[in-house]
């Protein structure tokens, strides 16, 4: 059963009580079976291929999708096997091989690990394209899982496909995946089963608070028991960006006490992790024993690619020139400047232009002063013209107008710019004179000093176009500069800035639903505004207690106006990502997670490029 219908399912079980039969037997359970879990919950668009050397002048947005016959992938050329597709890691060394080892480290674990949903294959970009963090439920279907669905409001059921096997690999020797696998998994993750009493250090429980038991009910069917009959928290959770939790084999655990050295890296998917340089490379080969077939091409075995190769490689112009001379397959998260120097240089190169997961902001701490004043964050927005930025800075290629707390391309769902009210929208245009005015009003009529910790990793020409602006109405602001880690000890770890923070972006946010609601709850791990107010923090338990999708949506758009309405942030705007690949590789559309992701890796390593496929004949002819 696809997510699409969950929804419709829901409504009548909540009205009707009913209890649907499952589609594999029911036996008493077994005692794989996770106990209850207390931990409360943490406060914690469009492809383009490059035909032209000009970049676009306007937002691409989803339209209607035309009437078609046959499938939508018929006008692509078949798929070939052969070759080896090589990507670039850009965040630093490989931190991590066992997924309850890896947090807050990049990993690529996801190339063999596996996960129980995943993207749909055959789905249509138009209708939907996969370049958004978040999946809406209609649109993820089941990966190990063959089938699911509610048998109850609170109680979700996994059925496996079966005839799935471990790589042939000691200790795993290539048995078979059961539901067991998958129990042991959260028992370790989570400290409740399976000889685990206590999760790993750095995982974070809370995100699993409303599970209260998993249940191999038989070899091949999971039953997850939860304490909300909220659809829409549960399969954000199962199925959070994109997949939800990869699982690895538990013989290798029992054997090895964990699978955190790279050698001992085993599990269900398309390619074998072989060699691993430190700093430098890992190297993957297919799985002859793969399970999975193309979806768009049913007849065709997994993966089409012989080898995959990931390069480290930090260096922003050491992996534009790997790009430029083929010895890399993609490059994402480029800026327009990037953008515009390799079109000039490689017009066959084809391009990709879609929204960065987040808009860009500057964050004041509101619990210090001057912040504290709402005049004065009004007065530090309106100084900022946005609009201008819009068209010099980023050229015209972004929407030029201030951003609430969901991005505007989760179509349907937050408050767009559009629908502000026009009282709203005067807070945010620019007019250095109101700002002054304000700023006098507040009790700071020549201005003020201030200081912004920034993390490198964040654009710094663009924090400087707005320390410009704010000189202009008397705020003279110090930009203290740190690496990313220095960053998140200073600032999310010890919460030592005193001032502001700028990392990059806490708005227009492209991630799930109830996740948003917790962006500013009060003592969030990046809420680096220090925000602490009992209005939004009552939004995630009302959506909690909503178990209608419309009720949820409702929640959502509200919390948008508030969070507008209180400026607890600077809003600056959403970019654009140019993202450039060569034109032998085929099916790479800037999927998220893809083949690539942000701190933690790109956890759809083992879903897309096994898809991808190389055109060995024009790599040839292109003498690469």
């Amino acid at each position: 059963m696809k997510r699409g219908t969950i929804w419709i399912l829901l409504s009548c079980l909540l009205i009707t009580s009913l209890v649907l039969s499952s589609c594999a037997s029911s036996s008493t359970p077994t005692n794989s079976t996770i106990s209850t879990i207390t931990t409360p919950l943490s406060t914690s668009t469009t492809a383009k291929p490059a035909t032209t050397s000009t970049i676009a002048t306007s937002v691409p947005v989803t339209t209607s999708v035309p009437t078609v016959t046959g499938n939508w992938w018929d006008k692509d050329p078949k798929p070939q096997y052969g070759g080896t597709m090589t990507l670039r890691i850009d965040k630093g060394n490989i931190g991590g091989f066992d997924p309850d080892m890896a947090f807050g480290v990049y990993t690529i674990y996801s190339a063999w690990l596996e996960t129980l949903f995943s993207d749909d294959w055959t789905l249509n970009p138009s209708v939907f394209n996969y370049q958004l963090s978040f999946r809406p439920n209609q649109y993820m279907v089941g990966n190990l899982a063959a089938s699911y669905e509610f048998s109850d409001p609170m109680t979700f059921v996994v059925h496996l496909r079966q005839g799935i096997h471990w790589q042939n690999i000691a200790p795993a020797n290539g048995r078979e995946f059961v539901a067991d696998d998958v129990v042991f998994h959260f028992d370790r993750m989570l400290g409740t089963g399976h000889g685990y009493t206590k999760p790993p250090p750095g995982v974070n429980v809370a995100i699993w608070a409303n599970l209260v038991s998993l249940t191999a009910t038989d070899k091949y069917t999971l039953v997850f028991k939860w304490n909300t009959a909220n659809p829409e928290i549960i399969m954000e959770t199962l199925q959070a960006s994109g997949g939800g939790e990869h699982f690895e084999n538990p013989d290798a655990v029992k054997l090895y006490g964990d699978v955190n050295d790279w050698h001992h890296s085993i599990g269900t998917g398309p390619f074998i992790l072989t060699d691993f340089v430190s700093g430098s490379s890992a190297t993957l080969v297919k799985n002859p024993d793969y399970w999975a077939y193309d979806q768009r091409y049913p007849q065709n075995k997994l993966p089409y690619v012989d080898n995959l190769k990931l390069l480290i490689i930090q260096d922003k112009a050491t992996a534009l020139a790997a790009l430029r001379t083929g010895k890399a397959d993609v490059m994402e998260s480029l800026m327009i400047a990037d953008a515009q120097s390799i079109q000039k240089t490689n017009p066959e190169m084809q391009e990709i232009i879609y929204p960065q997961l987040t808009g860009c902001t500057i964050d004041p701490r509101v619990d210090k002063k001057p912040f504290t004043d709402i005049k004065v964050r009004i007065a530090m927005q309106k100084a900022i013209d946005l609009p201008t930025i819009a068209k010099t800075y980023y050229q015209g290629t972004v929407r030029p107008y201030p951003i609430s707390l969901t991005s505007y391309y989760l179509k349907g769902l937050g408050l767009p710019y559009e629908e502000w009210p026009q009282s709203l929208k005067d807070e945010y245009s620019y007019d250095p004179a109101a700002a002054k005015k304000l700023l006098a009003d507040a009790g700071y009529p020549n201005g003020f000093k201030t200081d912004c910790v920034v993390d490198t990793a964040a654009d710094q020409d663009l924090l400087q176009i707005v320390k410009s602006y704010w000189t202009a109405i008397g705020i003279d602001m110090e930009v203290r500069t740190m690496d990313t880690a220095s960053f998140a000890t200073y600032v999310i770890t010890n919460r030592a800035h005193d001032q502001i923070a700028d990392r990059g972006g806490a708005l227009a946010i492209t991630y799930e639903i109830m996740r948003q609601l917790t962006r500013f709850q009060t003592g969030y791990s990046v809420n680096f505004g220090m925000i602490s107010d009992p209005v939004f923090d009552a939004y995630y338990p009302k959506a909690v207690a909503t178990t209608s999708l419309d009720g949820i949506k409702q929640i959502l758009k509200d919390a948008n106006l508030y969070v507008a309405q209180q400026h607890y942030t600077i809003s600056l705007l959403q970019p654009m990502s140019f993202g450039f690949y060569q034109p032998w590789l085929h099916g790479y559309n800037a999927q998220f997670f893809g083949v690539s992701g942000p701190a933690i890796g790109a956890l759809l390593l083992g879903y897309y490029p096994p898809r991808f496929w190389i055109d060995q004949n024009m790599k040839k002819t292109m003498g690469r």
